[in-house]
């Protein structure tokens, strides 16, 4: 079997699917290992450690694609409508694809995949059971995404985090508050304590209140009962009652912090809007908001993905790719989780397709020119 693994085409996206350490546990396990000329240089890993890793170099990217078995990737692949880069037209018919699609951010994406009879595997849709936790990439990738929030909040902040006492008096601490407890908020939450911060944190789901308190936070938090988790450990949509009160809480809580870091996510994918204009009006000048998850559309209403805006003294942050602003480390993790996948189905010599896995089922989006739904069904 031939893996092939492509430079990243997205614009500032600076990790890449595989590195070196990984290349070498695939050959030794009989993989065949292809990476496209410079796919690491902005990682940090250059070609010719790749080389010494067993994995060959090839400077054409198209032919690289059409040849390959197993073609992994960090970013979805793109037709040339997107990026002038047929990513897609290029895979070979019938050739596997595993990455992070996220398809209900990328509409057509499956059916273009089903199109050419790819088997594509969403990493995102891995079910965070004990025998996959080494493939979730999305943890691996908000754990970045909430340490570097937190850095940013700091270097944009105009007071210390940490309290200080010096010869001019004592300087208090910051004050933060996090907006979701998943892997990325409670990373935030640990970060802004490593630094020094008083740090608060909420969360709809109820085993978040211990996580948060055992890493030195208070929580803060409206109940809503078991209902506010789904199976798959993310949080569900609530009731309008229920979002009026914690509204409510939120828009406290702001005005009495120096540093607002959101995260909230539903199903791991669509950001709910939780953080209204009102609310930032209401926060002290000087004040800083990261928005964690502006590529799901933002929890705030005034965070522009990609983008940062001051608004009435608040500055607002929207980073959509935090995880490639930490390259080295977000694509060595993210190529374990990768390779965990590929091992754990890798028998005499061959990757092993089986959708009654259930870890397959749930992250094969296409297969036979079809289109997969959750549970394995087709339309």
């Amino acid at each position: 079997m031939k893996i092939a693994v492509v430079r990243e085409i997205l614009a500032g996206e600076r990790r890449v699917a595989l590195v070196p350490e990984s290349c070498g546990k695939l050959v030794k396990a009989g993989i065949q290992v292809a990476v496209e000329r410079g796919a690491g240089e902005d990682a940090f890993f250059p070609d010719e450690v790749y080389l010494a890793a067993g994995a060959e170099i090839s400077g054409e990217p198209a032919a690289l694609l059409a040849s390959a078995d197993f073609v992994l990737k960090v970013q979805p692949p793109f037709d040339a409508s997107i990026s002038g880069h047929d990513e897609i037209g290029a895979l070979r018919e019938g050739a596997m694809l595993l990455g992070t699609l996220l398809p209900a951010r990328h509409p057509g994406l499956a059916d273009k995949l089903a199109a050419r009879r790819i088997t594509a595997f969403a990493t995102d849709r891995i079910p965070r059971i004990s025998r996959a936790q080494s493939m979730d990439t999305l943890s691996s990738m908000a754990n970045i995404a909430g340490y570097k929030a937190v850095l940013i909040a700091a270097n944009a902040l105009p007071r210390f985090f940490p309290m200080l006492m010096t010869a001019a008096g004592t300087v208090t601490p910051a004050r933060v508050f996090v907006i979701g407890a998943g892997v990325a908020g409670l990373q935030a939450v640990a970060t802004a304590r490593r630094l020094g911060a008083v740090v608060e944190a909420t969360d709809t789901r109820p085993v978040a209140k211990e996580q948060i308190e055992s890493l030195g936070a208070r929580f803060v938090g409206v109940d809503a009962g078991a209902e506010a988790q789904d199976a798959g450990g993310y949080a569900r949509e609530l009731s309008p009652e229920f979002y009026r009160r914690q509204g409510e809480l939120i828009a406290e809580r702001c005005a009495a912090s120096d540093v607002v870091i959101t995260t909230a996510l539903i199903g791991g994918v669509k950001a709910p809007r939780l953080v209204t204009a009102d609310m930032v009006a209401a926060m002290k000048p000087g004040s800083v908001l990261v928005d964690v998850s502006a590529e799901g559309g933002g929890n705030c209403e005034l965070t522009r993905p990609g983008e940062t805006v001051v608004v009435n003294g608040v500055t607002i942050f929207g980073p959509t790719n935090l995880p490639s602003e930490v390259p080295w480390h977000a694509s060595t993790l993210y190529s374990r989780n990768l390779t965990a996948f590929i091992l754990a189905f890798w028998k005499d010599g061959a990757f092993t397709l089986d959708q009654a896995d259930e870890i397959q089922k749930a992250a094969m989006i296409t297969h036979h020119g079809k289109v997969l739904l959750p549970g394995g069904a087709t339309p």
